[in-house]
């Protein structure tokens, strides 16, 4: 039997993801990368559970917990530094199988990427969808600077502007703007010692979490017109909007280079697509799902999504089928996620001080009830388990040992 060709478009998460676990399956991957590099942007990013369980099923996840910082006690807080709600994460761990990590985004692409074949990855390779194929017939077609290429499948990972998603459907209206902005920071740790939190105020939030590395992941969200920016440097917005809340935030703000300061609008498809296939071509990550990151979800649900259609996609297996499952599987899911994420960043957004007054006399009062109350936003989110395996990998067969740090998985 002929082995089945796979191309991916784009490098993100999702996409390198499900470039690794086909790549386990049987399937010859060629991933297409527009940009020179596969360098990421310079933010962390935070692996639940779920995530973590996904990265096991590509023999990843020891590694990365290896290499992430394990997020401790913290909570939420006010501009002034008065707590509104406590987190425990021995409770967190219990209650979803293990605790959140922090990694580098690159250091996670590094070493989804290093479990690929050499020459896998082509970056400054931009790829357009012509022909999405048609299941059981024609194969799709991905025009490349070097020529068409013809593929059993396609997959999009070309992040919320999908040009695939745009071929798939071309009637859907795509992502919308959230109301809000994002900056993301990476900045050396405070001389004193903190408690990670996120602080929330008046249409403003501010997070800080310890990397394993000794620095700072920091971010922060602000509603704003969309395509706003600073008329001087984005560093003298953070000043301008935070730079009077409790420390660390100055500290880490005075501490961050100026050019390193990355801000984003958040866009999110609230209105779901119809389906995450057509023909022979299949959508992951922000391509599928767009979100915003109130959840921390948004790459661990891509993850998800790359083991998701791995498993329905076994050479020799009737592809269309196998897209149909995938689709029937995740799109429900990532639906429920993304509403979630939108209803906890409108309350972020709130500007009026008796709404902002109220909605933070609430998460107290839910804290003092118990961390249980507080967890329960992640229920049916952070305690996903992956699908049976039906390919190799080279994740470990059962549950890590509870005695793995301390703390089970």
């Amino acid at each position: 039997m002929t082995t089945p060709r796979a191309v991916v478009i784009g490098s993100g998460i999702g996409g390198l993801t499900a470039a690794v676990a086909l790549c386990q399956s049987g399937w010859q991957v060629t991933v297409l990368e527009r940009a020179p590099s596969l360098e990421p942007v310079g933010a962390g990013i935070g692996l639940a559970p779920n995530g973590q369980r996904a990265l096991d099923v590509i023999g990843l996840g020891d590694d990365l917990r290896d290499l992430a910082a394990w997020q401790g006690d913290g909570g939420m807080r006010n501009p002034r530094g008065r707590w509104l709600a406590r987190t425990s994460s021995a409770a967190a761990a219990e209650r979803f199988g293990g605790p959140l990590v922090m990694v580098h985004r690159a250091t996670l692409i590094d070493r989804i990427a290093g479990r690929l074949p050499a020459g896998t990855v082509r970056t400054d390779s931009p790829a357009e969808l012509t022909d999405p194929g048609v299941a059981g017939g024609r194969p799709a077609r991905v025009r490349t600077p070097e020529g068409e290429l013809d593929a059993e499948l396609v997959i999009g990972a070309d992040g919320i502007n999908s040009g695939v998603s745009r071929v798939l459907f071309p009637r859907h209206p795509g992502a919308a703007y959230s109301g809000f902005t994002t900056w993301r920071v990476v900045a050396p740790a405070p001389d004193h010692p903190f408690e990670p939190h996120e602080t929330w105020g008046r249409g403003r939030l501010w997070g800080t979490q310890p990397l394993k590395d000794g620095r700072i992941y920091a971010y922060a969200a602000a509603v704003a017109p969309a395509g706003a920016r600073a008329a001087d440097d984005e560093k003298a917005e953070l000043l301008r909007r935070f730079g009077d809340w409790h420390d660390p935030i100055p500290a880490i703000i005075a501490a961050t280079e100026p050019d390193r300061v990355l801000r984003n609008d958040v866009h999110h498809l609230v209105d779901p697509l119809p389906s995450f296939h057509r023909g022979r071509t299949a959508l992951v990550g922000d391509a599928a799902h767009a979100m915003a990151p109130t959840l921390g979800q948004g790459g661990n649900q891509a993850i998800e999504d790359g083991i998701v259609l791995a498993h329905h996609l076994t050479p020799g297996a009737d592809l269309g089928a196998g897209l149909a499952a995938y689709s029937a599987e995740r799109l429900p899911r990532t639906t429920a996620v993304v509403r979630q994420a939108a209803q906890i960043a409108r309350l972020m957004s709130l500007t009026s001080a008796p709404a902002v007054a109220l909605r933070n006399s609430l998460m107290s009062a839910v804290s003092r009830l118990g961390p249980g109350l507080v967890l329960r936003t992640f229920d049916g989110i952070a305690d996903w388990q992956p699908p049976q395996r039906t390919y190799a990998a080279e994740a470990h067969q059962g549950p890590i040992p509870a005695q793995r740090q301390g703390r089970p998985l």
